[in-house]
């Protein structure tokens, strides 16, 4: 989890590009492990991932809507390239035998981090506005743990099988 940004010194402008774009790291590594797993449409690895990339990029698409309303078309100052597995899955954290509950358990760690990612940097942040959005996205991310939990603890026995579980309950959070 790392960022090449001074965050005590981003603007609300830069704070909201940075979240932004946390989010279609994530959604854009979901994807990635959806592809490799395939998705059937069924309660596997491969659509449950989808169905994250699916979270994340309205995540993504809410704060890009914020972000114009408040800046309009003023031209981003963060780059996807100044971040690295801030919210995104861990590239290693998956496994072509996991079950449906491990890429749970993947999803969680992910939300989990993101939350730590904004608890850590709240003492540092000086700007109100900014520290403000950053506590908002912290509790955000709180519930998203709060609801991968309550949806793991639902899960099936079978779901800690390698195999498709044969069932349509999606969606899955």
């Amino acid at each position: 989890m790392t960022t090449r940004l001074e965050l005590s010194k981003l603007s609300l402008l830069d704070a909201l590009d940075l979240a932004t774009l946390m989010e279609v790291e994530a959604h854009q590594r979901y994807v990635t492990f959806a592809n490799q797993f395939g998705v059937t449409g069924g309660f596997d690895p491969g659509s449950f991932f989808l169905s994250m990339a699916d979270n994340e990029a309205k995540h993504g698409q809410e704060l890009s809507a914020r972000r114009k309303e408040l800046f309009g078309d003023t031209p981003r100052r963060v780059k996807l390239d100044d971040l690295f597995d801030v919210e995104a899955p861990e590239l290693g954290s998956v496994r072509s035998s996991m079950s449906t509950l491990e890429a749970f358990q993947v999803a969680l760690a992910a939300e989990e981090k993101a939350r730590y990612f904004y608890e850590d940097a709240l003492p540092t942040i000086t700007d109100p506005d900014v520290r403000s959005l950053f506590a908002e996205l912290r509790d955000e991310e709180i519930e998203h743990v709060h609801l991968l939990r309550e949806a793991i603890a639902k899960l099936p026995a079978a779901a800690s099988l390698g195999d498709e579980i044969d069932h349509d309950e999606g969606p899955y959070l």
